[in-house]
């Protein structure tokens, strides 16, 4: 029973491990998300700066697999190149040894009289990490506090972890099983092929090292009192390391052949590749080394510990990268010749395609991709209006085409961003962020509405043409202003989208009011020339119903408008028709001055036709 309780324990402790990983990234992730955006997007097509890049991000998120899922994202997106991704894949290895450098510190024991060893002992530290985790999550009210509970929480939880699996080994140390399994581990190959497989099952390399470093420091304190203790060797460990080097890339092949571009498959073909050369290369020259006992015999055989897997751990990816980093062109190519490109297929709009569900293992950049991804469709819809008012005064078919085209593209992204939105939603806990994506996802809607109009507009021409009608030169010259009122509209609105510029923003509720005087002044205008017989029955109903998609067009910038300006004041949205009431009413200085420039630029000219 006393096996079957240790083994217990060890998976228990395992699966404690496991989870404090995953919640010490998830915290480190949100606390940085704004600046892992912004390091990312200023990756070059230098490979030094894309190998320290990788390092980064992987030791904030703790997780050489979630940095490759990133990278495959920000290919699909367009940020990155395959070769900007090589070079962040090969500074990933180097970053995710940070994690057993951290785990190194649940071995450190305290003699009692140094106070910093006593703190670091995971006994003082684990307790203190979760209850200063619980504080920040439970009594501290501001959101920016909760991730670094979750960092705390979970770092607590890791040594907790930590602490289980050593229990769990300590009773398994010199039984014949035990020992058994490390004699069977003392062959190299064997000793690799277990760490491959074993980080296959697991699918967390951090997890496979951090269960080396516990049975080493287990058999590293048991040798203290037996020196014929069966222990974990120097010699047996490295090849161990290597395996699960090559082990984690199996999860990465997954990530990167499933509905991906060729160049993020290739992504996956890099850090296959970079990894399984640099184990080959390393295992030999170690494998050659200790042949000749270079350094010694004693030094292959000696008793390493949680400590020395980390050291080496870290050596061994930090070398592998050096060597390999002028070969970064070559592995490029490499990657090009087994995933070969298709035979070439134009994709409309590809700044359309950018929102990968991958991206949402980082919520910052998500949001930013999101952010450029509705600017494009707020630019296409711009465009498309602007043909739907050319074919409202002169139809052609050749444009019907394109306008249709282009609403379809609107259509498709509309429905998948606001799918993409709100899976995104559940994993943001910045308050910014979240304001910022609940104003996208509400904006989509009014800008597919915009696009609907330019449709409209379309139809309104061709049964114009059908009918053989066409409008009087004064309901020519009206339109003119009237499009061009409406056309600046959009125009700032793209534009405060773009830059996210609430300055713009606040330019777009003078215009509006002044579109909805011009609409009432042109219908006015417009029955009195149907009542006197002046245009025909049929041209004036379509002139009439074009009015009512030049307005809703308008109201819909508004919508716009009000949203952003909500991201700093929640209070906007509750009350939105009172605040745009107070605003007409007494919007200040400044808004008056807007609209009385708006009036002379619009409105007395279309008082002066006659």
């Amino acid at each position: 029973m006393t096996f079957v309780s240790a083994i217990i324990e060890l998976l228990g402790g395992l699966a404690m491990f496991l989870y404090g990983i995953e919640v010490m990234g998830d915290g480190l992730k949100n606390s940085s998300g704004e600046a892992l955006k912004r390091v990312l997007e200023k990756v070059t097509g230098n490979v030094v700066v894309g190998v320290l890049t990788g390092c980064l991000v992987t030791a904030v998120i703790q997780s050489s697999t979630a940095t490759i899922v990133l990278t495959v994202a920000l290919i699909g997106a367009g940020v990155l190149n395959l070769k900007q991704a090589v070079s962040i894949v090969m500074g990933a290895n180097i970053g995710t040894t940070v994690t057993a450098q951290i785990i190194r510190l649940g071995f450190v024991e305290s003699d009692g009289g140094n106070w910093l060893l006593w703190l670091f002992d995971t006994d003082t530290l684990a307790p203190i990490a979760l209850v200063i985790g619980i504080v920040l999550i439970m009594f501290v009210k501001k959101k920016s506090a909760k991730p670094i509970g979750d960092i705390c929480i979970g770092f607590g939880v890791l040594f907790v972890g930590l602490n289980l699996m050593t229990s769990g080994v300590k009773p398994l140390i010199g039984t014949d099983v035990f020992e058994s399994f490390l004699t069977y581990l003392s062959n190299p190959i064997l000793g690799l092929l277990f760490g491959l497989v074993l980080t296959v099952i697991v699918q967390s390399s951090s997890a496979t090292v951090g269960m080396l470093q516990t049975v080493a420091a287990a058999t590293a304190t048991a040798a203290l009192s037996d020196p014929n203790a069966v222990v974990v060797t120097f010699a047996m460990a490295y090849p161990i390391i290597m395996g699960i080097n090559i082990g984690t890339c199996v999860t990465t092949a997954m990530v990167c052949s499933i509905g991906t571009s060729k160049d993020a498959k290739r992504t996956g073909v890099v850090h296959i590749a970079f990894n399984t050369i640099g184990t080959i290369g390393f295992f030999i020259a170690m494998s050659v080394m200790q042949h000749f006992e270079v350094f010694g015999s004693a030094f292959w055989v000696r008793v390493v510990d949680g400590g020395g897997i980390a050291d080496f751990q870290t050596v061994f990816n930090l070398l592998t990268a050096v060597i390999l980093i002028p070969f970064a062109d070559y592995l490029v190519k490499l990657s090009c010749f087994i995933v070969k490109d298709d035979a070439p297929q134009e994709i409309k709009h590809p700044e359309l395609h950018t929102l990968s569900e991958n991206l949402i293992i980082s919520p910052a950049v998500a949001v930013s991709e999101t952010s450029k991804a509705v600017a494009a469709m707020a630019g296409i819809v711009k465009e498309n209006f602007k043909r739907g008012c050319q074919q409202l005064i002169n139809y052609t078919e050749g444009l019907t085409t394109i306008i249709n085209e282009e609403e379809n593209e609107l259509d498709l992204f509309a429905d998948s961003s606001s799918k993409f939105m709100i899976g995104l939603s559940k994993n943001i806990e910045n308050e910014t962020e979240n304001h910022r994506l609940e104003m996208m996802l509400q904006t989509v809607p009014n800008l597919e509405r915009i696009g609907d109009y330019a449709t409209n507009l379309d139809e309104l021409g061709e049964s114009l043409k059908k009918d053989g009608s066409s409008f009087s030169e004064m309901a020519l010259k009206e339109l003119d202003i009237l499009t061009s009122a409406v056309n600046e509209i959009i125009d700032i609105t793209v534009g405060a989208l773009e830059e996210n510029d609430l300055n713009k923003a606040e330019m777009i509720e003078p215009l509006e009011e002044t579109i909805d005087d011009m609409v009432m002044l042109l219908r006015a205008k417009h029955t009195k020339r149907l009542k006197n017989g002046e245009c025909s029955i049929s041209s004036g109903l379509v002139f009439m119903e074009a009015l009512t998609y030049f307005e809703r067009a308008s109201d819909q910038c508004s919508s716009i408008a009000v949203l952003m300006l909500a991201q700093d004041n929640q209070d906007i949205l509750l009350n939105h028709h009172e605040f745009l009431h107070n605003m007409h009413k007494n919007g200040g200085m400044k808004y008056s001055e807007m609209r009385n420039a708006r009036i002379k630029q619009y409105i007395d000219p279309l008082k002066g036709i006659e």
